[in-house]
C-alpha cells in the first residue's frame, strides 16, 4: 500500500470546477470534501444545494414531484453552481446521465468518475437509508442495474479513479495524481 500524501497541499493548476460523478456510495461527498481541503478551494454538494433551493429533502422532491421534476431542478442548480467560482462539486448519481447536464459539465468543468464495484457500493449503502432509487425489494439488484445503465455514460468523464474500501486519503491521493496526469497531457498536446 502506498503512503498517503494527506499532509501535503495540492494546488489546482486551472480555474475550472472539478465535478465528481458516479453512483451513490462511490464517495463523491467524502472524497470531495477532502479534495477541496487539500486543494484549498471550496466544496459544494449539489444534492445539498438542491434541497436548499427546493426547501425540502431529495426524498420529498421524488415523492411529491417525481424523478423527472427532480432532474429539471438538479440541472438548473448544477448550471448555476458551475457559473460561480472554481470548486469541487459532488453531483448526485443521476446528474451526469442527463445529456444536457453532462454537456454543461463537459463544457465548463473537468469531470472525474469515482468508480466503485458492486460489493463496495452495497457495503457503503447498507449503512444508510433515504436513497429514493434504492427503496426496492432488492437494493443490490437495483444497484447492479444502475451500474449496467450508467457506467458506460460515467466513462465519458475526463478521468476515472477507482474507489475501494479503505482510506479516503489514499483515494484522494489517486484523484490528485489523476488531475496532475490529466493536465500534464493536456498541456503537452497544445
Amino acid at each position: 500500500m502506498s503512503k498517503s500524501n494527506s499532509g501535503r497541499k495540492f494546488h489546482s493548476p486551472f480555474q475550472k470546477p472539478i465535478v465528481l460523478v458516479g453512483l451513490m456510495g462511490a464517495g463523491k461527498t467524502s472524497i470531495g470534501r477532502k479534495l477541496a481541503e487539500r486543494m484549498q478551494i471550496s466544496f459544494v454538494d449539489a444534492d445539498h444545494e438542491i434541497e436548499k433551493a427546493a426547501g425540502c429533502t431529495i426524498t420529498e422532491i421524488f415523492e411529491k414531484f417525481g424523478e423527472k421534476e427532480f432532474r429539471r431542478g438538479e440541472k438548473r442548480v448544477i448550471e448555476r453552481l458551475l457559473k460561480s467560482r472554481p470548486c469541487i462539486l459532488a453531483t448526485g448519481g443521476g446528474a451526469f446521465i442527463d445529456p444536457e447536464t453532462r454537456a454543461t459539465i463537459k463544457n465548463t468543468a473537468v469531470s472525474i468518475w469515482l468508480n466503485a464495484d458492486l460489493d463496495t457500493l452495497d457495503h457503503r449503502l447498507a449503512r444508510r437509508s433515504g436513497r429514493p432509487l434504492l427503496q426496492t425489494k432488492n437494493p443490490r439488484a437495483t444497484l447492479q442495474s444502475l451500474m449496467e445503465k450508467r457506467y458506460p455514460i460515467y466513462a465519458e468523464a475526463d478521468m476515472t479513479v477507482d474507489t475501494i474500501k479503505g482510506s479516503i486519503d489514499v483515494t484522494v491521493d489517486k484523484v490528485c495524481e489523476s488531475i496532475t496526469d490529466y493536465f500534464s497531457l493536456t498541456y503537452e498536446q497544445k
